[in-house]
């Protein structure tokens, strides 16, 4: 298990470097990769996910049994769910010249990987994971959660 987090982990680096689409007025991020099952679930519909989708405030991305997906959001935050893993997007504003910065968001269960981007080198404050148990500050710029 050690082994798969540690790739886990160097894939969502490895996608930190990528640069992403243009974004709607909602949109917060897109989906990089995709591999297995992993569905987009909006307040509207469930869609089965894939690369270059948009993410937006208020989706939740799921991974199957078989399934794992790295996401980018617009401050160049990287992140990566394992298999059976459910990540809710809470909040999220990316506006550094009016210093409207935030990023919320609410971690179900699975296995999660995160390299953090702008946010939370100019306002660290402003990042927070919520898991079942606790909310998560941050406060480095790479970890890794485990939800069972």
């Amino acid at each position: 298990m050690k082994s798969f987090l540690t790739i886990f982990c160097l894939l969502a680096a490895l996608f930190a470097g990528a640069e992403s689409c243009s974004a709607s007025t909602d949109s917060v991020g897109i989906i990089k990769t995709v591999s297995g099952e992993v569905f987009l679930v909006s307040t509207q519909k469930s869609l089965s996910a894939a690369p270059n989708m948009k993410i937006n405030r208020g989706d939740t991305i799921k991974t199957g049994a078989t399934g794992s997906v790295g996401l980018i959001f617009d401050d160049d935050t990287v992140v990566s769910l394992g298999p059976n893993s459910e990540i809710a997007v809470e909040s999220f504003m990316f506006n550094p010249v009016d210093q409207e910065l935030s990023f919320v968001s609410r971690l179900i269960k699975g296995t999660f990987c995160f390299v953090t981007g702008q946010i939370a080198k100019l306002a660290p404050k402003k990042v927070k994971f919520e898991t079942p148990e606790a909310t998560l500050g941050v406060r480095g710029t790479k970890f890794l959660v485990e939800i069972d």
